[in-house]
């Protein structure tokens, strides 16, 4: 009997002590891994805008009237870290989602574990395609716009302005080279075997692009797409107009357009460069009276007074909060699992503070893409300036 009475004890003690479901729970637990140490840390700047938004959502009184217990931890963008945290917020801080979590290998690592828990993995930051599987892995979402997508806005726009182009590629060798890659290509269809005349890859280790850069400009190709990160968006710039090479259209990714990777190639080497958006820049004086832009200006003032606003990254931390709150509104009383995935599923042109005239957020329970549609945009010198009308990948 004495035994008995002690597991009771430990029974109650257990479920006392947080032996709840996540699902139960009086607070919205949401759970993330960011790098806030090693190469990627820049980014942990995400996460602490989430912060100061969730933080601010709960003075107004949560979300329907539940409070927000956000938990964002480091994983320095290393997979087996993303495992070892992502398994401690789910069975230790018994978190009801992981949201906005960064980087491909790093959420591969997790994506299996959090389906078998039947956890949802929402608005992943990475824009690889396998993150748009509902059939494969249903509590998986990606919060980005397909690499596969932007490659296709880039053809559908070659294709409209420059029909008889004669088309080089040069890409990473790895799932994003390929995924953009291949939503080119799809775009161009059957024009493709024809218009495209050079290829190119190389290693993510590789010192420098110099030698493949010479192979495409004799190739006579007049439209260069350089599907680049980081320092070789520098070097495949700076090597173009070292060659004396100006292609009439010059694409770049959007995740390589940053202004840290033009300015070591010299800006002026940039200028006509193209790349896309679905986002507004809020550095842009075209919009200093719009009212979501003004609105985000406004929280960061109050939440994060200090913060170098110049960083999309504070701004991007911003655009996908208000995502994910735009599902928990929509949730009411249930907060269920089940239910955050089915209206998730369900969003239909979902406007945001800091999305683009234009462009809205659509998913259905077979198509878990959330941003399909990019405008173009193209470097000054100064800033990108988006031209043209919005696209999409349909």
């Amino acid at each position: 009997m004495k035994l008995a009475a002690a597991l009771i004890g430990l029974c109650l003690l257990a479920f006392a002590g947080g032996g709840a479901h996540a699902e139960g729970s009086d607070e919205i637990r949401i759970g993330q891994t960011l790098p806030y140490s090693g190469p990627a840390s820049g980014f942990g700047a995400i996460g602490r805008t989430q912060e100061a938004f969730f933080e601010k959502i709960n003075a107004e009184g949560g979300i329907n009237g539940r409070k927000v217990k956000f938990i964002t931890l480091d994983d320095a963008y290393s997979p087996p870290k993303t495992v070892e945290q992502t398994r401690k917020l789910v069975e230790q801080d018994e978190v009801l989602m992981m949201f906005g979590s960064l980087g491909t290998a790093t959420n591969s690592a997790v994506q299996r574990y959090l389906n078998g828990k039947k956890v949802p993995q929402l608005f992943v930051l990475s824009g690889a395609t396998k993150w748009a599987d509902p059939q494969k892995y249903p509590w998986t979402m990606p919060g980005m716009a397909a690499y596969e997508s932007e490659g296709v806005v880039y053809a559908k726009h070659v294709l409209r302005t420059k029909p008889g182009a004669k088309i080089a590629i040069l890409s990473q060798n790895d799932d994003f080279g390929r995924d953009y890659v291949a939503g080119f290509k799809r775009a161009l269809g059957d024009k493709a075997a024809g218009m495209i005349v050079a290829e190119a890859t190389y290693e993510t280790s590789a010192p420098t692009i110099s030698s493949q850069l010479s192979t495409l400009r004799a190739s006579g190709a007049d439209v260069l797409f350089g599907v680049v990160l980081g320092k070789f968006t520098s070097q495949m710039i700076k090597g173009v107009a070292e060659l004396g090479w100006k292609p009439e259209l010059f694409f770049v990714p959007t995740s390589a357009s940053s202004i840290s990777f033009l300015e070591p190639a010299g800006l002026d080497n940039a200028v006509g460069l193209i790349s896309s958006s679905n986002q507004k820049d809020t550095m842009d004086p075209q919009w200093t009276s719009d009212p979501g832009v003004k609105e985000y200006f406004a929280f960061m003032k109050q939440y994060m007074p200090n913060a170098d606003l110049s960083n999309s990254n504070y701004a991007a931390g911003y655009h996908y909060a208000t995502l994910l709150m735009t599902v928990l509104k929509a949730c009411k009383d249930d907060f269920s699992r089940d239910n955050i995935m089915r209206h998730a599923a369900s969003l239909k042109e979902v406007k945001l503070p800091l999305l683009l005239p234009g462009i809205s957020v659509s998913t259905g329970p077979d198509d878990y893409l959330p941003f399909q549609q990019l405008q173009l945009r193209r470097f000054n010198g100064k800033s990108w300036v988006g031209f043209g009308d919005v696209l999409d990948d349909r």
